[in-house]
């Protein structure tokens, strides 16, 4: 076997010229071997519900393609995408990447706020959403004059939505003669969130995510051939595009797809494995923390070759007993919505509980001081991604639409994370924080701005302040900080009426589960709040110390 640094330095990625992952890779493996299996997707209960081949995906794909071409849905439009874990979702992505088109994957708890602003910045022609979106979005499509197209997975809410199963249905499942596209177009746009200001689109090419997350796939996750790959995420994470759509079908394996809806099942999520033989599994930390509460020696993980958690660091006591109760180390991985993976704890690799591993290959992942100079070993800094003299290629193009974002991420030669860290005289690099205010909470990214804009609608409201307060169970909380508008009196009453309000106008996972009442906020000369101030007296409550 290899050393890591052999590995590393044997690995390339092929760009050609033109490329389009749908067509060259999807609809490659159908014409090569059209019977071998792609996806294997089970209903709320673990019930089997479809095994789809290459074939099957090519064709259900190309009527999507066609139906969407057929309604002016075009190379470089804009395409919503809102739907659970359902092959349907797979049908819609790859159909508009055949005709480069960009689609925009995004959650399904996503509110009316959140959608619209996601269209307008957009500015989306067309929409592929569940019943729950669709209805949501009838009441402010008005707001919304770039929209022509509407489509909906199951029935519609009113006149102007057209059924995706009719489409699909009525349309050639022959592949649409669309343009080709370049390895350098555009292919996808996620939107990631700040903390200074809402969502930014991160754009990527057919060759950033369709080729770059080779790296994610064969790297970090060792994948073969006759794997079945489960990666637990909601559709609208960039973690799909991690494990469940582009690597992984490069490889030629297959994916597993799980459609559940709401609070985890743990019970259910620990007897798949055994039940469909799911060979390599990535969970964020959360569900581990959840699954280490269960009795493991009971869970038939025999079938399992390899277990990988990504998303925010993994507790290293929540990791010794995931070992201890089934016998499987956990492989972390590190990476972005904007890159595919840049460090992990390859097979060639001892864990080290609490460290990302090692620099993937075709990234040069460094900490730089603060001064721009390598960091020495142990030394916190700025975790950076060289991009001269060679762009890596699975790294994003750029936030569309928005120059000063993009050019605020590069610094000379190097890409910024904006997440500090350290590397260890071995290598290994270990994550410290973000660098700006972003909250991760159960594995999601909060940006305040957002809950702090919800908040200061509320009439009672006149300032607040959304930080991260350390939590045992979910990494971190949202906490505000209010200052009450003249008139309002604080209370329990009111501190659940604000909870409630957050819920209705953002995603429910990012209302603040803590609300303190305050005079004022801490701020700089400037006017600028200091959010640092506000974390620190959180942490200090967190442990106690207030």
């Amino acid at each position: 076997m290899p050393t890591y640094e052999e590995a590393r330095a044997a690995f390339r990625l092929d760009v050609p010229a033109r490329f389009n992952y749908a067509l060259d890779v999807v609809d490659g493996w159908a014409a090569r071997e059209p019977a071998r299996e792609a996806l294997v997707a089970v209903g709320p209960a673990g019930e089997h519900v479809a095994t789809l081949t290459f074939a099957d995906l090519r064709d259900r794909s190309n009527r999507v393609a066609n139906a969407l071409a057929a309604h002016g849905v075009g190379k470089g439009d804009r395409l919503l995408v809102v739907l659970p874990r359902v092959p349907e979702w797979y049908d819609v992505v790859l159909g508009a990447i055949k005709l480069g088109a960009l689609p925009m994957p995004t959650t399904t708890q996503a509110t009316a706020r959140d959608l619209a602003y996601r269209i307008r910045v957009s500015e989306a022609s067309a929409v592929v959403v569940d019943e729950d979106a669709a209805r949501v979005l009838e009441g402010v499509r008005d707001e919304l004059p770039s929209l022509r197209l509407l489509v909906v997975h199951g029935a519609p809410p009113a006149d102007g939505w057209l059924r995706l199963a009719d489409l699909a249905a009525a349309a050639s499942d022959r592949a649409p003669g669309a343009d080709p596209t370049a390895a350098d177009d555009p292919m996808l746009l996620y939107f990631t969130s700040g903390t200074v200001a809402y969502p930014k689109m991160v754009l990527h090419t057919q060759a950033s995510l369709g080729i770059g997350h080779q790296v994610t796939a064969r790297w970090w996750h060792g994948l073969e051939p006759g794997d079945l790959h489960w990666t637990i995420s909601d559709m609208g994470w960039a973690k799909a595009a991690w494990g469940m759509l582009f690597g992984q079908w490069q490889v030629g394996c297959r994916v597993f797809l799980l459609d559940q809806r709401g609070k985890p099942d743990v019970d259910l999520l620990l007897a798949l494995p055994g039940r469909y033989g799911i060979s390599t599994m990535c969970a964020p930390p959360t569900l581990f923390r959840a699954f280490v509460q269960q009795d493991l020696t009971r869970v038939d993980t025999s079938t399992l070759r390899r277990v990988l958690s990504a998303g925010e660091p993994l507790n290293p006591e929540v990791m010794r007993a995931w070992q201890d109760g089934t016998g499987h180390a956990i492989y972390e991985g590190y990476g972005q919505t904007e890159t595919a993976c840049l460090c992990a704890t390859t097979p060639l690799l001892e864990v080290r509980p609490g460290s990302m591993g090692k620099p993937c290959p075709t990234y040069d992942v460094r900490i730089l001081a603060d001064d721009g100079a390598l960091a020495a070993p142990g030394q916190e800094g700025r975790i950076a991604v060289r991009v001269a003299p060679e762009r890596p290629v699975g790294l994003f193009r750029e936030y569309w639409r928005d120059p000063e974002a993009t050019a605020a991420s590069f610094e000379g030669d190097w890409y910024l994370t904006g997440d500090r860290g350290t590397v260890d005289e071995d290598g290994y690099v270990w994550f410290v924080g973000r660098a700006d205010d972003v909250i991760i909470s159960a594995s999601y990214r909060i940006g305040p701005f957002e809950v702090e804009s919800a908040l200061i609608e509320h009439p009672a409201v006149a300032e607040a302040a959304v930080v991260a307060k350390p939590d045992p169970a979910r990494t971190s909380i949202v906490k505000a900080y209010v200052v009450l508008a003249p008139g309002s009196t604080a209370s329990a009453g009111l501190e659940r009426e604000l909870q409630e309000h957050c819920k209705r106008v953002t995603a429910p996972y990012k209302y603040p589960r803590e609300i303190d009442f305050v005079a004022e906020l801490p701020k700089t000369i400037s006017g600028k709040i200091r959010r640092t101030e506000l974390r620190d007296r959180a942490t200090a409550e967190a442990a106690g110390g207030a």
